[in-house]
């Protein structure tokens, strides 16, 4: 008996817990975040009650707040804080368990005590009202995406969603153009943090590395604060990712890509490895660590056995595996959890782990100029791996937040030529097999605390990150013919071995850096002209240190060992082959130089004051002085005055931004700011890299000083619906020592390198219009329809009398500043937002990409139309979203060439190309779950 009630008492202790479980599984939570109406600041320790209730809590010291374990209904908020007018919002929901996200903006109280006035609104009218205030608070004139325009979007990482950006523009899918100015005249921030480029020739980011669900807000400044990096032009991008996640769940995502000139066609390749998949080389590519120093091979110390011995240690595999090109395969899982505790405190993580590999093919690249009429097959294996951890924990009016992001490509290319040299007056047959390792891993820890009552805070961040660009072997080797000995036995192909250079030797170069940074930042409200306004300043540093060494190793002909002629007209397959390396046919020779490696370091320190004064009740001045400290030391391995650096800068950068509310949905802004533009550590270097699809040598120019810009901008802002707006920009940019690069060939040989220009100005105007289409007709599917464009027209000009570099073109557009930018879109969703779909349009004016020289003219890139197109479908109860893109459809040629008639387009008849060639539509399916 006694045992039979303790199993009923079991029995209904069970089904208690179980009744239970699905009861707090039901429960759901309202989180938002509560902002300053006119200046868009987040408010610390605001009460959020539920009314006719004891529930309540206070926000953080982000201004977030989160109410738990709600069961399903409508409930009215009450948010109070002092000197505010208070609000109580009726109709706030939650359904099915889950998340409302209700964010909130609260007006000064105007001099009337507390609860004097309460105002009581709706929720979705202050849903409405937060994104109006989001829109038009920003202090400079700027641009961005939130995240939950993100998640209406099919975007899958940051550079998809930078296309929706006005006045910015994509390139080869992850470089980031913004009004027009090159990549190097802008920064990107991740996360509050500066983030170094990944590119090793360049300043570039390469922006797909972040997956757009993990992106908390994404902003483009345009102008100025104080706050920002000096060293920005264009724009400084930014990007937050989430830390705390509004709710618990994980995602899975795969996809698969067609791309039409490369999907199912033949695919050559050097040797794969199965690590290849996996970004990672198994090791067989890189240089032999016993292998003989330079001074060893060049110093005749090496008997010819030695030199045997060491030319068998290096890859001898120079075949040609042909393969079929697969479709591009993406993966993507991401887990986010969230932890609430009492007294509004939280913990919060994100794991993210994405994967990417595709083959393409550049088929039949045209490059006919000068002495050469050549046709280019390239065929490139990339694989992507990525994944990114953050942390976060909220406690009382603190947070402190870890975030991590590592991401890896592999990129191994192979490349046939085939044409003919008319100066050499001989047939070309050329090979590259050459494979780039790029790593890029991001730490950083960051607090925000709020001090005393007055909304005070500190805010200080650590950060460190390293990049690897790990080139092993590239290997280059060329054959040409007599065409007079036609149908004669010597019409053969014969390698180009008699001699080493960099056009034929195997390069083995490795750059790594290590970045160190830190920042200190205290914000305090203030009164001012009786108003409330923010004082800010703070103290911020950078430590970077390179390193980059390369050899350049070749095997020359050895002309008399038995058979060296016959030797030189083997196919690619067997020419050092192990037989021709142990018969003596070869010299083991290095051509290294000095400057061919270097060391590197750059410190910057900066301090800055700013106030963020509210004027009246429509006038808002954003004023300041940032001060930035710059010591830049670059050796090369043997310095020389001509090859080492130590420059020293301190320059003064103030700003002031105006804003003037002519309406509730107008601005009117104005701004003045001065910024730089920094050389970067390999346009410093005079190290000297043979580019065998530029047919040119890439150098930098030690002497290469800091540019200095001054900046005005002007702008007309009207916000008719939010997430709506319509606005006209004006800008002028005059540059001191802008840095350019040129075709500096005063010899035979072409090479690009970088100048200081004396004198450049730059003004434009943009125009943006995003509006739903309701005005034309009351219908609902013009309501649901969004067309959006923006327009920008630039105008550069130079002026350079420094003849003595031989400049061809003393005056002309500024390299790399195109004359007009056109993005388009419409956007459009059915069956109640479960079916979106998007157009894009963009097409960017002709621009110069290098200034021309003497005996080389300016290299220009031809215009061309890009339209995408993209549909996503919600399925399973709208936890599944099936995608289509359709990217590049038109498949417009990319071109670079010279402008030999001068009428400013392209004509294959008239102008010499340097390179064009059609990359092939891209089409894609992809399905993702949330759980």
């Amino acid at each position: 008996m006694k045992s039979q009630l303790n199993l009923k008492k079991a029995i209904f202790t069970f089904l208690f817990v179980i009744i239970g479980v699905a009861v707090f599984a039901q429960t759901g939570k309202i989180s938002g975040k509560v902002s300053d109406k006119k200046t868009g600041e987040t408010l610390i320790g605001v009460t959020v009650k539920i009314k006719n209730t004891t529930r309540g809590i206070a926000t953080d010291v982000n201004g977030k707040y989160s109410l738990v374990g709600l069961a399903n209904g409508k409930y009215t908020l009450v948010f109070q804080y002092v000197g505010y007018e208070g609000k109580e919002i009726s109709d706030v929901e939650v359904t099915g368990g889950k998340n409302t996200i209700f964010d909130i903006v609260l007006d000064e109280a105007g001099g009337q005590k507390l609860n004097e006035v309460v105002i009581k609104g709706s929720f979705k009218k202050e849903s409405v009202n937060a994104l109006y205030a989001a829109q038009k608070n920003s202090a400079v004139i700027s641009d961005g995406v939130s995240s939950e325009t993100i998640k209406r979007s099919p975007d899958r990482n940051t550079s998809d969603v930078l296309k929706r950006v006005s006045g910015a523009t994509v390139q080869d899918n992850k470089f980031v153009v913004i009004r027009g100015l090159s990549d190097r005249y802008n920064t990107a921030l991740l996360d509050g943090a500066a983030l170094p480029s990944t590119e090793p020739n360049r300043k570039a980011f390469s922006f797909d590395i972040v997956p757009s669900n993990l992106v908390d807000n994404l902003v483009i400044s345009k102008t100025a604060t104080p706050d920002l990096p000096g060293d920005f032009t264009g724009g400084a991008i930014q990007i937050v990712t989430k830390d705390i996640p509004d709710h618990n769940f994980i995602s899975v995502g795969i996809g698969a890509g067609y791309n039409t000139a490369s999907t199912f066609k033949d695919f050559k390749s050097g040797v794969r490895n199965a690590t290849d998949y996996f970004a990672f080389d198994n090791g067989d590519k890189g240089l032999p660590t016993n292998f003989p120093s330079r001074n060893r091979i060049i110093g005749g110390t090496m008997t010819p056995e030695q030199g045997i011995s060491a030319m068998r240690k290096l890859s001898s595999d120079w075949k040609t595996y042909n393969n079929t090109a697969l479709p591009t395969q993406n993966y993507q899982f991401t887990l986010g959890r969230v932890k609430d505790f009492k007294n509004n405190n939280k913990f919060g993580a994100l794991f993210s782990l994405t994967y990417r590999n595709a083959q393409t093919i550049g088929s039949d690249v045209i490059r006919d100029y000068v002495n050469f009429d050549y046709h280019d097959d390239i065929y490139k294996f990339s694989t992507n791996l990525g994944a990114l951890a953050n942390f976060a924990y909220t406690y009382g009016k603190s947070k402190i937040t870890f975030k991590n992001i590592y991401n890896r490509t592999y990129d191994d290319q192979y490349l046939t030529r085939n044409g003919f040299n008319s100066d050499r007056n001989r047939d070309i047959k050329f090979y590259a097999f050459d494979l780039m390792q790029k790593a890029l891993f991001k730490s950083t820890i960051e607090g925000t605390h709020a001090l005393g009552e007055k909304n005070a805070k500190i805010n200080w961040s650590l950060s460190y990150a390293n990049i690897l660009n790990d080139q092993p072997d590239q290997k280059k080797i060329g054959y040409q013919r007599d065409p007079s000995n036609m149908g004669t036995e010597n019409y053969l192909y014969v390698a180009q071995t008699d001699a080493v250079n960099k056009e034929n030797s195997r390069l083995f170069s490795k750059l790594n850096e290590d970045n160190f940074s830190g920042g200190l930042n205290y914000t305090l409200p203030v009164k001012m002209f009786g108003q409330t306004s923010t004082f800010k300043t703070g103290l911020n540093s950078i430590y970077r240190k390179r390193s980059f060494d390369a050899r350049f190793i070749g095997f020359q002909a050895n002309n008399s060992a038995p058979d060296a002629d016959q030797i030189k007209t083997r196919p690619l397959s067997t020419l050092y082959g192990r037989d021709a390396i142990n018969s003596g046919a070869y010299f083991l020779n290095d051509i290294t130089l000095d400057a061919d490696s270097y060391e590197a370091t750059a410190l910057t320190n900066a301090g800055y004051l700013m106030l963020d004064n509210k004027l009246g009740e429509k006038s808002r001045l954003v004023w300041g002085v940032r001060v930035e400290q710059f010591n830049v030391v670059l050796d090369a391995k043997v310095a020389t005055p001509q090859t080492s650096v130590d420059d020293n800068y301190v320059d003064v950068l103030p700003s002031v931004n105006y804003t003037y509310s002519l309406t509730p949905k107008i601005n009117l802004r104005a701004s003045y700011y001065r910024t730089l533009a920094r050389p970067e550590f390999r346009e410093l270097a005079s190290a000297s890299i043979y580019d065998y699809e530029l047919l040119a040598f890439q150098q930098g120019n030690p002497e290469l000083k800091e540019a200095k810009i001054d900046n005005a901008d002007i702008r007309f802002e009207f916000y008719p619906e939010a997430g709506q707006v319509i606005s006209v920009s004006g800008f002028y940019k005059k540059f001191n020592n802008a840095i350019e690069s040129f075709n500096n060939d005063g010899g035979s040989t072409r090479t690009i390198t970088y100048v200081n220009t004396d004198k450049v100005n730059v003004y434009g105007i943009e125009l943006e219009f995003r509006k739903n289409l309701g005005f034309i007709s009351q219908t609902d599917f013009l309501k649901k329809t969004t067309f959006y464009t923006n327009v920008s027209v630039i105008k550069s000009n130079v002026e350079t009398n420094n003849t003595g570099l031989n400049l061809l073109d003393t005056k002309r557009p500024m390299v790399g500043q195109a004359p007009y930018i056109i993005n388009a879109g419409l956007q459009h969703s059915f069956l109640g937002d479960k079916l979106n779909f998007n157009a894009l349009y963009n097409r960017i004016g002709r621009k110069l990409n290098v200034a021309g020289g003497v005996l080389f003219p300016a290299i220009w890139e031809a215009p061309r139309n890009v339209v995408d197109l993209q549909l996503a479908l919600k399925v399973i109860k709208n936890k599944g979203e099936l995608k289509f893109n359709a990217g590049d459809i038109l498949n417009n040629r990319i071109t670079q060439y010279y402008d030999r008639d001068l009428n400013k387009n392209y004509e294959r008849s008239k102008d010499e190309t340097i390179s064009s060639y059609k990359p092939g539509g891209n089409y894609s399916l992809s399905f993702s779950y949330n759980f």
